[in-house]
């Protein structure tokens, strides 16, 4: 993945630009700087989620505009929200998400990806019913069960206590085993295995 000359503008105000960057396999982007300065609009630009303002964002040497259908299937998004349906069952959820990605996943594979993330038991327990570090090893279960090469990741380690911040970095870092890339942001500096990050400090223009 490569950053060239990106640049984006919000409300009239200039938060970054002529950002460069290129992001190879099995390697991880840690996107830090100031609040306001563009962490999460340069992260949801990377998604497609937003579009981008200047410069272009290459994913296979291509622009992501050129390929949105292969370049979704190559990414895995989790943002600051968990994207849990609340009335649905844990178990329903993962079902869910998994068929939007392609993937016909199974009660057996469901519980097997719960257990590993501390929910043993939580299957059919209402998401509503869950405390908030609970709905955030659900959300984050789900990257155990995707095939993306690319993680985006906007704060991940939030409401999760120490056990939930080390299974997480140990799954990233397996990822990145496995020639996957990760960008992510973070108010918490957690090592990744031993993969050290590239780090991109965005400032104000």
């Amino acid at each position: 993945m490569t950053f060239s000359k990106l640049g984006c503008t919000k409300g009239g105000r200039q938060l970054f630009r002529d950002v460069d960057h290129t992001l190879q396999a099995g390697h991880w982007l840690y996107v830090t700087g100031a609040n306001g300065v563009g962490k999460t609009s340069l992260l949801r630009m990377v998604c497609g989620l937003a579009p981008v303002d200047s410069g272009q964002i290459l994913w296979n040497n291509s622009s992501i505009s050129a390929q949105r259908d292969s370049y979704r299937q190559d990414l895995c998004y989790l943002g600051h929200l968990n994207a849990l349906q609340e009335s649905m069952s844990v178990q329903e959820n993962l079902v869910f998400t998994s068929a939007l990605s392609g993937v016909a996943l199974d009660a057996q594979q469901a519980k097997s990806v719960l257990a590993r993330f501390g929910l043993h038991g939580r299957a059919q327990q209402l998401v509503r019913h869950l405390s908030q570090g609970q709905k955030r090893r659900v959300a984050l279960s789900r990257l155990a069960l995707s095939s993306a090469k690319l993680w985006v990741l906007d704060e991940p380690y939030v409401a999760m206590d120490e056990a939930g911040i080390q299974m997480l970095s140990d799954l990233i870092a397996g990822h990145l085993d496995q020639g996957g890339l990760a960008v992510l942001t973070s108010h918490q500096r957690v090592p990744v295995g031993t993969h050290n990050p590239q780090i991109l400090e965005l400032t104000a223009s």
